[in-house]
């Protein structure tokens, strides 16, 4: 499975943005799909996951209630909208896929994006 992630890019705090993951190569739905997170300095932190269906999803704490993740199946592209972002959101963000939905870990995910950076400004 490969995967392409975009969207990103400069962010006014408490605006929004969406990010995008395209895959292929494999069969989507078979996957749960989860976003993280690297701001630099620091280690990959998880944001957020999806279920097979897309009937499920998990957050972080620290973006729960901001960010909704979301799937379309029918495009091969899960979605991490980005509301009322905060600058300590900076990072670069990397979708992942796994046999194992709403995973919070990275071990889980078999498969990764190349990143794309969001930059929040105050």
């Amino acid at each position: 499975v490969q995967l392409q992630a975009s969207g990103g890019g400069l962010v006014q705090a408490g605006g929004s943005l969406r990010l995008s993951c395209a895959a292929s190569g494999g069969t989507f739905s078979m996957y749960g799909m989860g976003w993280f997170r690297q701001a630099p300095g620091k280690e990959r932190d998880y944001v957020a996951a999806i279920s097979w269906s897309g009937t499920s999803e998990d957050y972080a704490d620290s973006v729960k209630g901001r960010f909704t993740i979301s799937r379309d199946n029918a495009k091969n592209t899960v979605y991490l909208q980005m509301n009322s972002p905060k600058p300590e959101d900076t990072a670069v963000y990397y979708c992942a896929a796994g046999p194992t939905p709403l995973a919070s870990t990275a071990v889980n995910y078999d498969y990764w994006g190349q990143g794309t950076l969001v930059t929040v400004s105050s």
